[in-house]
């Protein structure tokens, strides 16, 4: 029986058990980018099918508001949102209050290994992958070649190219360009970032897998004394209050050289009423040096069903419908969200509309995890600490490496009261 004849059926027999009564699931959706959209044709396809409804639930861009909104719904026993779109580091934090669905998850193990080891938490599966990030660099192709550039393999060649073709454009006429955009708001997306900079020179991942803190060391610090160079000279003061969206605004209007993002801005880059729809290319994030390594900070993100849901089975259907195989590959299409399913990397279809996902299976083998399964619950102040120094550093009110000296007693500090006694 194929998966959509078994979804059918399944749903059909979810009716027949529950009285044939239709019922309404709550599915929280990110609206960044094309999410909201993507994510609402998904939920109304299998509520056509199986004759449920689904009302999608907005919730905030920004990563830290949204997950304070999570903590605060579900340690009320909330039932308001029945199935929850989670980040990749949230399970240790909201695992407690989800169902366990390793019963359903027959075919967890079709999907990337790292996605997989985020979902189980103390042993159970208390969400399914639904699609996987890593950051990437956006960049102009036509820009490199009317200035003679090669695709930066190094963060002193990303700042060296742009600032050459910052110069040209403006020299031209266009006095909002800039040549470099990415996310700077004290927020989990600035540790995204900032991580990706320490890491790639080989700075280690703020604490290691053992536990141990590791952020105050010297090549962590001029990473972040490169990055604090960027600010008002290749990238606007600006940037120190920009989300995902805000530097997709600037890149795809046409006012940047180069972008760090996700891969969703692809799709977007790409659309019919894109400025630079056909002039944009996709690379792996630059080394810190000869020495370093290509860096891109794992992302992604996971469907659960909530413990306090009155309708858990029909929301476990959803769940299994949206993180399977075919709506992977219309999201994939569609999006250009990447598949956790691994099979899907060789699908003809999506090589065709977004070429660069095929390449992704080595971004995706090198891509740096937070430090989230091993601080548990403290993640987020751990995350809250690094990414609130980075801003400090990068607005100048602090040196790099007095910052990373305080950040390190401060998250000795959090170690001794949370994560490891």
């Amino acid at each position: 029986m194929s998966r959509t004849l078994a979804t059918l059926a399944a749903a059909a027999g979810l009716l027949l058990s529950t009285g044939a009564h239709a019922v309404e699931i709550s599915l929280s959706c990110s609206a960044l980018g094309k999410e909201y959209e993507v994510c609402k044709e998904g939920a109304d396809a299998w509520a056509q099918k199986t004759g449920n409804t689904v009302k999608i639930v907005s919730t905030p861009n920004s990563a830290t508001e949204r997950l304070a909104l999570y903590q605060q719904l579900l340690a009320a026993g909330a039932g308001d949102i029945d199935v929850f779109q989670i980040d990749v580091v949230w399970p240790g934090i909201l695992g407690e209050h989800f169902k366990d669905l390793t019963a359903e998850a027959t075919g967890l193990n079709e999907h990337i290994p790292a996605m997989v080891d985020v979902a189980r938490v103390g042993g159970k599966v208390v969400a399914m992958p639904w699609f996987a990030d890593a950051g990437l660099l956006y960049y102009r192709q036509d820009l490199l070649d009317k200035y003679n550039r090669q695709v930066p393999q190094t963060w002193a060649e990303l700042t060296e190219t742009a600032r050459i073709i910052q110069e040209g454009e403006r020299k031209a006429g266009n006095n909002d360009f800039w040549g470099y955009v990415w996310q700077g708001r004290a927020y989990e997306g600035l540790t995204t970032n900032a991580l990706e900079w320490v890491a790639s020179n080989n700075g280690g991942t703020i604490v290691n897998d053992t536990g141990e803190i590791t952020i105050d060391n010297p090549n962590a610090a001029e990473a972040l004394k490169t990055a604090a160079g960027w600010v008002g000279t290749v990238t606007p003061e600006g940037v120190l209050n920009y989300t995902e969206e805000e530097s997709r605004g600037v890149f795809q209007a046409g006012n940047a050289a180069f972008m760090r993002n996700w891969p969703y801005a692809w799709a977007l880059a790409q659309s019919d009423d894109s400025t630079i729809k056909g002039k944009v290319g996709v690379a792996p994030l630059p080394r810190g040096g000869a020495d370093g390594r290509h860096a891109g900070t794992l992302g992604g993100q996971l469907l659960a069903v909530s413990r306090y849901s009155k309708n858990a089975d029909a929301a476990t259907d959803l769940v299994m419908y949206l993180t399977g195989q075919e709506e992977q590959k219309r999201r994939a299409i569609e999006g250009s969200f990447n598949p956790t399913i691994l099979s899907l990397y060789e699908d003809a279809d999506i090589k065709k509309s977004a070429p660069f996902i095929g390449n992704l299976r080595e971004v995706f083998a090198n891509a740096v995890p937070r430090p989230s399964g091993v601080t548990g619950e403290d993640y987020n102040k751990v995350s809250t600490e690094f990414f609130n120094t980075v801003h400090q550093v990068l607005s100048k009110r602090a040196e790099p490496a007095q910052a990373l000296t305080r950040l390190d007693r401060d998250l000795k500090r959090i170690k001794r009261d949370g994560w490891q006694q």
